[in-house]
């Protein structure tokens, strides 16, 4: 077992497993290969964007291609090593992770559009994003592990979470501006552009530069800054909600970890294979809406019958098909809805990409 972390058992019949009985597959070799793994490969792809390029269709599809196949072998040796509710749960929560990590791309597309980042200098962006999501995914699954063990109405207070965020995002859906964030009322980007000037252009990848002499030669953020600390922002929402998402479906906190690493270690390659299709998803807000609804639900089933034995719980395998399902149905609807060239409201694609309409949760 880990030290320090609640280890918690699985069940195909359970939302989530019970913090109490102190079991996990998260021994601390598997916990100090993971990590180590997950650090290696973020140092691979700041070794890959150390010098800014334009990313390939051809080199997007290979790394998007191997960061799939990398969690699906992942997930076949959990499955053929803890059994097949373990890898149930595994693959469940990798779905419901990649699902969410789709719609951080459509902020991280908006953003990059908003602060006109160059093409080649996106990847380099994404990048900063992901080892963004990545820390503040490791503290919200330690906080989550620890409250989950220690107070009985976590999974009450999680499906409360996903519940209200599915909420938010049927209604946003509804009114047609799902997603929508202001870039200029961010209060990130406007503290940070008070705390010092901020230049015009970029300067490669530099953060800040050197202003002339007729400024007293004083050091200035340039926009590669500005669109970094807003990714970021951004970030910490998308980890209020993936979060307690996956908890709905695995009480494991190894699991947790593996599911969120795995969906957000191939962004930057996916966003340049999806660039194009993004704006064709446009009932994905609905299907998000629907799955944190019904994860949700799960949640607050799991508390109830702690409370009352009698009440029921949704087995994971049947959370599979739901999921699934949505995804499918979504998709499809999206494809049908875009055909041609236009979106469900009659739009042409290319205004999904205006500056100024930036989409997150």
């Amino acid at each position: 077992m880990t030290p320090g972390l609640p280890q918690l058992p699985h069940t195909l019949v359970t939302a989530a497993a019970d913090p109490a009985a102190g079991d996990s597959i998260g021994t601390p070799t598997l916990w100090a290969v993971s990590i180590a793994g997950v650090l290696l490969l973020v140092l691979l792809d700041f070794l890959l964007t150390r010098r800014p390029h334009e990313v390939s269709m051809k080199e997007a599809v290979g790394w998007s291609a191997f960061y799939i196949a990398l969690p699906v072998a992942f997930g076949g040796y959990l499955w053929s090593q803890h059994g097949g509710t373990i890898g149930v749960e595994y693959y469940t929560g990798y779905l419901v992770e990649k699902s969410l990590s789709v719609d951080n791309l459509f902020v991280f597309m908006l953003l990059l559009a908003a602060f006109a980042v160059p093409r080649e200098l996106q990847q380099r962006v994404l990048l900063i994003g992901v080892v963004g999501a990545l820390a503040l995914r490791g503290v919200f699954i330690a906080l989550g592990a620890q409250m989950l063990q220690t107070f009985d109405w976590t999974f009450l207070l999680f499906g409360a979470v996903l519940l209200v965020t599915g909420v938010k995002l049927l209604k946003d859906a509804l009114s047609g501006q799902d997603h929508t964030i202001d870039v200029s009322r961010m209060r990130s980007v406007r503290l940070l552009s008070r705390v010092m000037p901020v230049e015009d252009g970029y300067h490669s990848t530099a953060m800040t530069v050197r202003r002339p002499d007729r400024h007293a030669g004083r050091r200035a953020l340039t926009p590669l800054a500005l669109v970094t600390v807003a990714i970021l922002a951004t970030d910490i929402v998308f980890a209020v909600d993936s979060v307690p998402a996956v908890y709905g479906i695995t009480g494991d906190p190894y699991l947790v970890f593996a599911t969120n690493a795995f969906a957000l270690l191939g962004l930057r390659a996916l966003y340049f294979v999806l660039e194009g299709a993004l704006s064709r998803l446009v009932h994905l807000g609905y299907g998000l809406a629907a799955i944190l609804g019904f994860i949700g639900v799960k949640l607050v089933l799991h508390w109830a019958h702690g409370v009352w034995p009698s009440a029921p719980q949704v087995p994971t395998l049947a959370s599979l098909g739901v999921i699934v399902g949505i995804l499918a149905v979504v998709t499809a609807t999206s494809l049908a809805a875009t055909r041609g060239g236009r979106d469900a409201g009659g739009h042409d694609d290319a205004a999904h990409s205006e500056p100024h309409a930036v989409r997150g949760r």
